[in-house]
């Protein structure tokens, strides 16, 4: 375990229409909760104004400079010299290349050969490992982590993520899938569609069908387990190479899905951020 930690400094020139507010609220509007409010007023200089140290309920006004500094302890797995493909990194996010066949969390059944392993080692600081969102163990593509705890709360809830997908069949329009999803009762792991399940909602459009086969572009509404392979292979249109749902096939040896783009604010700087993850080569063979 690495004991660095990392404490983030952030600096805001406050504007004219932030004229008078007191810093708790400018702090609020801004996304920091309650909590790390409370954390940056027990840390030391975890406030500061102009160059001093501030109080929460002290004033601000037009050119001042607020600071913070969040101290972002954690414990990080173990790192493991796993190597992989970062898309973007700066001083709050960073955007990894998930491949296929690599959990993002460890379990019982994997130490030292997930995403996080990996993270950990590229990060080399004794901090949480905040995966924004997941992908299933056999799904590839883009997953965005924080590394402190402002910029996963502010980005909880807020990726839009393009998934794409090579299914069996030819589905020739666009269209919306609604149907609830909930777990088999003699499973732990497998998932249907069945009434009283939980909301779940795909969207999809064909994007090129070849050999009876459709690469399709999906986006979630909702994030409900396995929802993609469940909902198309409800429909008849397995995932090529998904076992579990239908899908087996001898071209690749898992579910052909991939998260290949995501798009969201900047929790720091609320720039549009847009990162595209290309595609694998097993999955690439199959368009």
């Amino acid at each position: 375990m690495y004991n660095n930690f990392c404490m983030r400094k952030i600096i805001f020139e406050i504007s004219q229409a932030d004229n008078g507010l007191m810093i708790k609220d400018f702090l609020k509007n801004f996304g920091v909760s309650s909590a790390l409010l409370t954390k940056l007023k027990q840390t030391e200089n975890g406030i500061t104004l102009n160059g001093s140290f501030a109080k929460a309920i002290e004033p601000i006004k037009t050119g001042d400079f607020l600071q913070i500094c969040i101290e972002n302890r954690g414990h990080m797995p173990e790192p493991a010299d796993i190597k992989i493909d970062i898309l973007y990194e700066d001083e709050d996010i960073l955007v990894a290349n998930k491949p296929p066949f690599m959990p993002v969390h460890e379990s019982r059944n994997h130490r030292g050969d997930t995403l996080s392993n990996a993270v950990a080692a590229h990060m080399k600081e004794d901090t949480a490992f905040r995966a924004v969102f997941r992908l299933d163990r056999d799904t590839s593509g883009a997953v965005l982590i924080a590394k402190h705890t402002l910029a996963a709360s502010k980005l909880a809830g807020k990726i839009r993520k393009d998934y794409y997908a090579v299914v069996k069949g030819e589905i020739a329009d666009s269209g919306t899938i609604d149907l609830p999803i909930k777990r088999l009762s003699e499973s732990i792991i497998k998932r249907c569609v069945a009434d009283g399940g939980e909301h779940a909602v795909t969207h999809y459009e064909p994007i090129k069908t070849t050999n009876k086969t459709t690469l399709l572009k999906i986006n979630l509404e909702t994030g409900r387990t396995h929802q993609i392979r469940v909902h198309f292979s409800y429909l008849g249109y397995p995932l090529i190479g998904d076992g579990l749902y239908g899908g087996k096939d001898n071209r690749i040896n898992r579910q052909a899905l991939h998260c290949r783009d995501i798009y969201f604010l900047h929790p720091i700087t609320n720039e549009d951020m847009h990162i595209t993850c290309p595609f694998p080569q097993d999955f690439q063979k199959l368009i």
